[in-house]
């Protein structure tokens, strides 16, 4: 069986869609590569660490595990299933608690109990391995680990494009694309690649749509979370599609055609 080149994979899809950013590569693995930094080294927040190792090039790859639990974000930790739901979660990201972080409230949700529902909708999660690690599409090692997702960063129309190019081999209007309620890093991480039970499968996941990231995020850049398979099917469709096909509706007034 050929494995599949998710260098290639992210190459084709920066190019074709211009992305400024470098696609990540979500993959689980029971042993850590060497010359992979813990995330808080950037930083303690999984969307904020993602967006600038996307943006720059001085990172090309990070893990979180059960034991990097120092200084790293605990909702984030939850959300790739190294460690149960916090209790103050609840109360944080709705109404507040006097006792729970001395009032502190998010109010992204009316009440803890549909909190409470949302998490059990989207049913318990699983880490892929004992590290989880997220690394630039074009530093991934030549042996190819077994990719779960992609997480792309592009501006409205980027990733407009590639939400039009995920519907173009699909006869459901509604569902192969979706933006979740949840962390950023569930848009990013936990949703396409497969970690939550309950996850819906053949689905890219569009966002963030949680506020608490534009002070880290460009107000002009959005995320696309995409299962690995689905990355791939990308790939294959370009050149029946649009994107190649026509670019000048694609990307009005970015000049000429893309050679392939």
């Amino acid at each position: 069986m050929i494995k599949t080149d998710f260098r290639e994979i992210g190459a084709q899809l920066k190019t074709a869609f211009r992305l400024s950013t470098r696609p990540l590569a979500v993959y689980g693995s029971d042993t850590l590569p060497p010359g992979i930094l813990p995330m808080t080294e950037i930083n303690r927040c999984f969307a904020v660490s993602m967006y600038r190792m996307a943006a720059g090039n001085k990172v090309s790859a990070i893990y979180v595990s059960a034991d990097t639990q120092e200084g790293c974000c605990m909702g984030g930790l939850y959300h790739t299933g190294y460690i149960p739901v916090p209790d103050d979660i609840r109360y944080f990201v709705s109404t507040g608690k006097k006792d729970v972080r001395g009032g502190a409230a998010e109010y992204l949700k009316a009440s803890p109990d549909l909190v409470d529902r949302c998490t059990a909708a989207a049913g318990p999660i699983h880490p892929p391995g004992k590290y989880l690690i997220v690394q630039a599409c074009e530093a991934l090692p030549d042996d190819g680990p077994a990719v779960r997702s992609l997480c792309c960063f592009g501006t409205g129309e980027q990733i407009r494009n590639m939400a039009a190019l995920i519907h173009f081999d699909r006869d459901d209007p509604f569902s192969p694309v979706i933006v979740p309620w949840g962390s950023s890093c569930s848009t990013f991480i936990t949703f396409p690649a497969g970690l939550a039970e309950n996850t819906p499968r053949d689905t890219a996941f569009m966002g963030p749509q949680d506020p608490t990231q534009n002070h880290s995020i460009p107000p002009e850049m959005m995320a696309l979370g995409i299962p690995a398979d689905m990355a791939e099917r990308m790939v294959k469709n370009l050149d029946a599609s649009f994107i190649i096909r026509r670019p000048q509706v694609a990307f009005p007034g970015h000049g000429k055609q893309l050679q392939r």
